[in-house]
């Protein structure tokens, strides 16, 4: 009796300490890296460039450099930018997909020297666009971490949540959970787990053929205690509400930088899914396509989505044309499996669909 006393005390002495803890946070490093830049698109400034060209490219017309200069608190003065900086723009649709071209505009305009410095010229200049942008434009998105994916096999869990403590129905970040480690798996205090849970097969909604296991992330737990029948660790991130029976995988943090890439021409496939299963989605939304590295695609490639229709013009002939693409929005892949990806919508002109068929960027004539 005496026995069971006090291991019960000792147990729950341990517990007091870990729950009284400071809570388990990223490192330093790794914090600064999420939060030094906000989710969006940056280029990296290279001799020559002024905001006023830039602007140009980027957006509509020239004269939004002072929206950019605003956008980017950094910057002193407009006039003066830098090789190697980094500045958040406004993105004319398709420029990212790697368009190219020559305009010519007249006006003021700032020319760069050596230095890099750019000073007002009261001149008529000649302006035209980089030849290349892969390289110089990145998208940030500091939800990186938290996307899922597609995969035909799914991945071996290391462990499950098999209790909270303290009985929460909700469980988020510092809460302690037990964990059950899977057979032949070892857990080591320290080790941190990316949590998911598995949704039902999906299947090709017009073939019916299996596409793949959808992994569901729902937060992040690091190991704090290793006991013979089950192991203690602290939830250290929350992307969505974690339950008892989530599982657990390696953590691979990934880099939230994701530079722009030309995709491969003419391929063509369809959107999945959203992450999230809505009937309609858009701008922002995360969702699946049915290609991945097998075809060529890779994290940063922009994809128009698109819709073509076959219409009979004259009602006598039975024959019907197939009328010019239709571009319904655009996105952009986050995270590639072999013949998956994970995308996110960066536009979108009308509501997106399951189905919505996508294609790489291409000149309209």
């Amino acid at each position: 009796m005496y026995s069971k006393m006090r291991s019960y005390l000792i147990k729950s002495l341990i517990i007091m300490m870990f729950l009284s803890a400071a809570p388990l946070t990223l490192t330093a490093a790794e914090t600064q890296e999420q939060v030094e830049y906000e989710t969006g698109f940056y280029y990296t400034v290279q001799k020559g460039d002024t905001l006023w060209d830039l602007s140009r490219k980027f957006s509509d017309t020239p004269w939004q450099w002072p929206d950019m200069w605003k956008e980017n608190e950094q910057i002193a003065n407009p006039h003066r930018i830098y090789p190697g900086e980094r500045i958040r723009l406004y993105r004319r649709r398709g420029a990212a997909a790697g368009e190219t071209g020559e305009s010519h505009e007249t006006g003021k305009s700032r020319e760069t020297g050596e230095s890099g410095e750019s000073h007002e010229s009261d001149v008529k200049q000649e302006v035209t666009d980089k030849p290349k942008l892969e390289g110089r434009l990145h998208y940030d998105y500091t939800a990186i971490d938290r996307i899922g994916f597609i995969r035909k096999e799914p991945v071996l869990s290391r462990g499950t949540i098999f209790k909270v403590e303290g009985q929460k129905a909700m469980i988020s970040s510092g809460d302690l959970v037990y964990i059950k480690p899977r057979a032949n798996f070892s857990l080591t205090p320290g080790d941190r787990y990316t949590l998911y849970r598995t949704l039902k097969p999906i299947l090709d909604i017009k073939t019916n053929q299996f596409i793949g296991i959808q992994h569901y992330l729902t937060g992040a737990v690091e190991i704090v205690l290793k006991r013979p029948e089950f192991v203690l660790g602290r939830i250290v991130a929350a992307y969505r509400p974690i339950k008892v029976g989530d599982l657990m995988m390696p953590y691979h943090r990934r880099v939230p930088q994701i530079a722009i890439h030309p995709s491969p021409e003419g391929l063509e496939g369809t959107i999945i899914d959203s992450e999230e299963h809505e009937g309609i989605f858009g701008e922002n939304a995360i969702a699946f396509i049915d290609k991945g590295r097998s075809s060529g695609v890779e994290t940063g490639q922009f994809y128009w989505i698109f819709k073509q229709e076959k219409y009979r013009i004259d009602p006598d002939d039975k024959n019907a044309v197939t009328l010019t693409p239709v571009v319904l929005g655009e996105l952009l892949v986050l995270h590639t499996e072999n013949t998956t990806s994970t995308v996110m919508i960066t536009d979108s002109r009308q509501a997106i669909q399951a189905g919505a068929r996508i294609i790489a960027p291409f000149k309209l004539e």
